[in-house]
C-alpha cells in the first residue's frame, strides 16, 4: 500500500458521513475565520479614530506680546482640533469633560488651563516657564485610550511649539530687520562722520601748520618788539637830545636875528662900493689890453722886420752865415722885448679877469643886498620855529619816552603772546594726531560697521514667513520605504497569517489520525506509514492556506507584492506546520497535541509578528532564532511587503529543516507504533 493510498484511505473515513464531512469543512475553515476576521477587524483602526469620542476645554485666558499682539493660543488649539476630526472632539467645560470621562461619555480629555499663553508668552520677558496641557483619562473605559490621547498631546505639542517658534522666529526676523536698518543708518553715519573727519584732518593739518606759522611770525614779532623797545628807548634819548639842541638852535637863531639886523643896510652899502670897484676895475682892464695890443704888434713888428732885415742883407749880399749871425743878434735884441710881451699879455689877461671877478662881486654884492633883507627875515622865521622845534622836540622825547615805555609793554605782551602761541601750537598738532587717530578710528567704524551690515540679515516679509516657519518646524520627515505596508492589518497579517496556518495544522489532528492503524497492522515501512499520514492533513492544510490567502486578498483587501510566491511560501508553511503538528500526535499522542498547543504559545511571544524581535527579553532570543514561526513570518512579510527576497531562502532552509526533522521523528513514531503494548492498548489518557 503506497502513502498516497494511505493518505486517500484517511480522507474517506473522515468524509463517510454528512457530519464528517461538516467538521472536516469547519476545520479547513478555521484558519480562515481566524485570520481573515481578525484581519478584517483591524484593518484600519486608526482611520476610523473620527469615531471616538473626546473633549476639550479650553480655559485659557491670552496673553498679550511686548509688541501688542494678542496671543491666544488655547482657542487657536480648540479650532484647529475640531477642524482636524482626528477624533471626535467635543468643546466643553471643565466639569463637564471629567464627568463625561468618568462615565465614560469621552474615552479622554484635553485641558488648556488658565495660564496656557502666558506660560508661551514667558520666554520673551527672560522669565521662560513650560506651558502644561493636562490630559484626564479612565483606562477603565479603554486602555489604549490613554496612549492615543498621550500621542495626541504629543502632536498638539508639536503644533503649538512650531506655531510659537514660528512667532518668535518671526519676531526675531523683524528684530533683524530692525537692526540692520538701524545699522545701515549707523553705517551712512560713519561715513559721513569719516568723509567729516578727513576734511577735518586736512583743515586741523592747515590749523597745525597756521599754528607753526603764527609761532614762527610770534616769535618775529617778539624779537620786533624787542627791537622797537630798545629803538624807543635810543629814540627817546635821541629825541632828548634834539630837544636840548632845539632849545640851543633856538637860543643861537635868537641871537643871529639880532645881529643880522643892520644887514640888508650894509649890504647896499658893500653892493654901492663892488660896482665902483668893478667900474675902476674895467677901466684898469681896458688899458691894460690896450698896452697887451701895443706889446703885441710890437713883438710881430720885429719878427717881421726880422725877416726884411734878414731879405735886405741878402739882397746887401751878406751870405748866410753873416745873415744868420746878424739875426742872432737880433734876436738876442729882441727876447727882452718878446718876455716883457709876455708879461704884458700876461698882466692884460689878470686885469681882464680881475675885471670880470669885480663885475660878478658887484653882481654878487647886488644879489647879496637884495638877498639880505629875505635872509634876514629867514632867519627871523628860523629863530621863531626854532622856539617851535624846541617845544616839539621836548614833546618829542616825551612821546618817546611814552613809546619806550609801550614797547616794553609790548614786549612783555608779545612774550605771553609767544607762550601763548607756542601752547596753540602744540595743541594744534596734539589735535592733529588726535583728528588723524579720530578719521581712522572712524574709517575703521564705518567698515567694521559695512562688514558688519553685511552679515546682519534683512529678509523681506516672504522670506521671514518662510524662514519662521522652517524655524517651528525645521525637520521634515520624507518617507522612503524600501517595503511598506499600507494599513495596521496588513503590518500585522504576516503573523496572523502563520498563526491561523499553525492553528489550522492543529485543529485537523482533532479528527485525523496521525498514523493508519491498517498500515501499522499490515507491516507496511515506518517512512511510508509516516508520509501516508502526513500527506492527508498537508493536502488539507494547503487547503486551508488557499482559503486565508483568497480571503484576506479578496475579502480583507491586503495588498500583495508577490502574489504567486506568497501563495507557494503559504503552502510550504502550512506543510512544514502540519509535519510537525503530525510528529507531535504521532510520537506523543494525546499529549502530543498538548506540546503543539504549548509550542504555537512559546512561538506566539518569540516569532516577532507584532513588536520588533529586538524588543523581547533576552531569554526569549534564542528562541525567536530557532522556532519556525519566526521565519515564516519573515517570508511572508518579504512576500507580501515586496522586500528584498535575498533571506526569503534561509527562510526556506530552517522551514524544510523542521519539515525533515519532524518527518524522522514521526517515521521513529511510526516504527515504534508497529510494536503493541499494554499501554498503547489502554493509555492513561486519550484526547
Amino acid at each position: 500500500m503506497t502513502a498516497l493510498r494511505l493518505a486517500l484511505t484517511e480522507l474517506r473515513r473522515i468524509t463517510a458521513g454528512r457530519l464528517p464531512r461538516a467538521a472536516l469543512a469547519a476545520l479547513v475553515l478555521v484558519p480562515t475565520l481566524y485570520g481573515g476576521l481578525y484581519l478584517y477587524a483591524n484593518k484600519d483602526p486608526y482611520g476610523a479614530l473620527d469615531r471616538v469620542p473626546a473633549a476639550v476645554v479650553v480655559e485659557d485666558a491670552g496673553a498679550t506680546l511686548a509688541n501688542g499682539e494678542r496671543l491666544q493660543v488655547g482657542d487657536r488649539v480648540a479650532t484647529e482640533l475640531l477642524d482636524s476630526h482626528s477624533f471626535d472632539w467635543h468643546r466643553v467645560s471643565r466639569a463637564g469633560a471629567e464627568a463625561g470621562v468618568d462615565d465614560g461619555t469621552y474615552d479622554f480629555a484635553l485641558v488648556v488651563p488658565r495660564d496656557f499663553s502666558a506660560d508661551l508668552a514667558s520666554s520673551a520677558e527672560f522669565t521662560p516657564r513650560q506651558a502644561q496641557l493636562r490630559v484626564v483619562t479612565n483606562d477603565a473605559n479603554n486602555y489604549l485610550a490613554r496612549t492615543i490621547a498621550n500621542q495626541v498631546v504629543a502632536q498638539v505639542t508639536k503644533t503649538v511649539a512650531s506655531q510659537v517658534s514660528s512667532t518668535a522666529a518671526n519676531q526675531l526676523l523683524v528684530g533683524f530687520g530692525t537692526i540692520h536698518d538701524k545699522v545701515s543708518d549707523a553705517v551712512d553715519g560713519a561715513g559721513r562722520l569719516a568723509k567729516g573727519l578727513s576734511d577735518a584732518k586736512a583743515g586741523v593739518h592747515q590749523l597745525a601748520a597756521g599754528a607753526d606759522q603764527l609761532a614762527a611770525g610770534q616769535q618775529q614779532l617778539l624779537a620786533g618788539s624787542k627791537e622797537l623797545s630798545s629803538g624807543a628807548t635810543r629814540a627817546a634819548n635821541g629825541a632828548e637830545r634834539l630837544s636840548t639842541g632845539a632849545t640851543r638852535l633856538s637860543e643861537g637863531l635868537g641871537t643871529l636875528d639880532d645881529r643880522t639886523k643892520s644887514l640888508p643896510a650894509d649890504t647896499k652899502k658893500l653892493a654901492a662900493g663892488a660896482q665902483q670897484v668893478a667900474d675902476g676895475n674895467a677901466k684898469v682892464a681896458a688899458a691894460g689890453q690896450r698896452v697887451a695890443t701895443a706889446s703885441q704888434d710890437l713883438v710881430t713888428s720885429l719878427t717881421s722886420a726880422r725877416g726884411d732885415l734878414a731879405d735886405r742883407l741878402r739882397a746887401g749880399g751878406f751870405t748866410d752865415d753873416q745873415v744868420q749871425a746878424v739875426l742872432d743878434a737880433a734876436g738876442q735884441l729882441s727876447g727882452p722885448v718878446s718876455d716883457a710881451n709876455s708879461q704884458v699879455q700876461t698882466a692884460s689877461g689878470q686885469l681882464d679877469r680881475l675885471a670880470a671877478g669885480a663885475g660878478q662881486v658887484a653882481d654878487g654884492a647886488s644879489r647879496l643886498a637884495a638877498a639880505a633883507g629875505p635872509l634876514h627875515a629867514g632867519i627871523h622865521d628860523a629863530a621863531t620855529g626854532g622856539s617851535t622845534l624846541a617845544a616839539g622836540a621836548s614833546d618829542l622825547a616825551s612821546g618817546n619816552r611814552s613809546l619806550a615805555s609801550g614797547a616794553a609793554r609790548l614786549s612783555a605782551g608779545e612774550q605771553d603772546a609767544v607762550d601763548g602761541t607756542n601752547r596753540l601750537d602744540s595743541g594744534a598738532h596734539q589735535l592733529a594726531d588726535g583728528v588723524d587717530r579720530l578719521s581712522d578710528g572712524a574709517t575703521q567704524l564705518h567698515d567694521g560697521l559695512a562688514k558688519g551690515l553685511r552679515s546682519i540679515p534683512d529678509p523681506s516679509a516672504d522670506q521671514r514667513k518662510a524662514v519662521a516657519q522652517t524655524l517651528g518646524n525645521p525637520v521634515g520627515v520624507q518617507g522612503s520605504s524600501l517595503a511598506s505596508a499600507n494599513t495596521y492589518g496588513a503590518g500585522l497579517a504576516p503573523f496572523f497569517l502563520s498563526l491561523s496556518l499553525w492553528i489550522g495544522a492543529y485543529v485537523l489532528f482533532l479528527l485525523l489520525n496521525p498514523l493508519s492503524s491498517r498500515s501499522l497492522a499490515t507491516g507496511q515501512p515506518s517512512w511510508r506509514t509516516a508520509l501516508g499520514g502526513w500527506l492527508a492533513p498537508a493536502a488539507l492544510g494547503l487547503v486551508q492556506a488557499v482559503l486565508v490567502f483568497t480571503v484576506v486578498r479578496l475579502a480583507v483587501g491586503i495588498d500583495v507584492a508577490h502574489p504567486v510566491a506568497l501563495l507557494a511560501f503559504m503552502g510550504a508553511v502550512s506543510a512544514t506546520f502540519v509535519m510537525v503538528l503530525h510528529a507531535l500526535a504521532a510520537r506523543f499522542g494525546a499529549p502530543g497535541k498538548f506540546l503543539g498547543l504549548v509550542l504555537m504559545v512559546v512561538q506566539l511571544v518569540s516569532a516577532g509578528g507584532t513588536f520588533p524581535w529586538q524588543t523581547l527579553p533576552a531569554p526569549l532570543h534564542p528562541l525567536h532564532h530557532v522556532l519556525p514561526m519566526s521565519y515564516a513570518v519573515d517570508g511572508v512579510r518579504r512576500l507580501m511587503y515586496g522586500g528584498s527576497l535575498d533571506h526569503l531562502g534561509l527562510d526556506l532552509a530552517v522551514l524544510a529543516a523542521w519539515l525533515l526533522g519532524a518527518f524522522l521523528v514521526s517515521t521513529s513514531a511510526a516504527r515504534r507504533a508497529g510494536r503493541w503494548t499494554a499501554l498503547r492498548i489502554k493509555p492513561e489518557l486519550a484526547i
